[in-house]
């Protein structure tokens, strides 16, 4: 097993009030909702409830699977269905709303790792404002990616995969020189970290576990991979088009080369 656990170099004396305040709605969201919500049984005849199973009939069928799904059907689902982005019933909150939705601890730890390894420098060099916009601007960009390849399907997106994939992006660009620690884990006997360049690791994210399983293999595997290529693609054209390296207001780390 092998995960990020830090990168470096780190801007000294900085903190990234947004980034932390991302973390901290995303963990509030789950805490909150999904853990209750998860553990209460939904109403079947209650109308969204009637709606949830009908367009998920198009999906699943109406045989066994789908009275599998009845009989398992929680608050939680139903939520998720009405405030994650379903390609099919676009609505005006839903793309932002989905952004701070997780389907479990696995998902949404995965997720707050990557931001708060990232987000720390990116935010940083754009500033807090500018920050908080790209992060949502690349969130809707990948949301609508994922819509313009997703056709008519009726299965909600969430996660904030997307808009931290566009982080990503401004961090590719920005910070060349970075390196990444990564934490290679094989129980019982190895533990060890790794110094990698964060422009190898991203690119691994991109093209590995993100491109080609979005290319090759089966669309149904629960992966919103084409919200990931989308939101790390924004963010890498906008540092392009903008490089703040070259404006007054660049304020590159100590130990980076400007």
């Amino acid at each position: 097993m092998i995960f990020p656990i830090g990168d470096w170099p780190n801007p000294p004396g900085h903190r990234a009030w947004v980034t932390w305040f991302l973390i901290a709605i995303n963990i509030g969201v789950w805490a909150f909702f999904t853990l209750p919500l998860s553990g209460t049984p939904a109403d079947l005849a209650s109308p969204l409830a009637k709606n949830y199973l009908l367009e998920i009939s198009k999906v699943v069928g109406s045989g066994e699977q789908l009275a599998t799904l009845a009989q398992h059907l929680s608050d939680w689902d139903l939520f998720v269905f009405r405030w994650g982005f379903r390609p099919d019933a676009v609505s005006g909150l839903t793309p932002f709303s989905s952004m701070f939705l997780h389907i479990g601890f696995g998902h949404l730890a995965g997720n707050m790792l990557f931001l708060w390894i990232y987000g720390n420098n990116v935010e940083y060099r754009l500033g807090r404002l500018r920050f908080l916009g790209a992060y949502l601007g690349a969130g809707l960009a990948a949301t609508v990616v994922h819509w313009l390849t997703s056709g008519s399907s009726p299965i909600p997106m969430i996660g904030a995969s997307g808009a931290i994939s566009g982080i990503l992006g401004f961090y590719f660009v920005y910070f060349p020189q970075n390196q990444v620690r990564l934490l290679c884990l094989l129980p019982p006997f190895f533990l060890q970290v790794f110094a990698v360049p964060a422009r190898l690791v991203l690119g691994l994210y991109l093209l590995v576990e993100n491109l080609l399983p979005w290319l090759f293999a089966s669309s149904d595997i629960g992966v919103a991979h084409g919200a990931h290529i989308g939101g790390f693609a924004v963010g890498w054209l906008i540092a392009r088009l903008t490089d703040p390296n070259r404006s007054p207001e660049a304020r590159p780390l100590p130990g980076t080369a400007p």
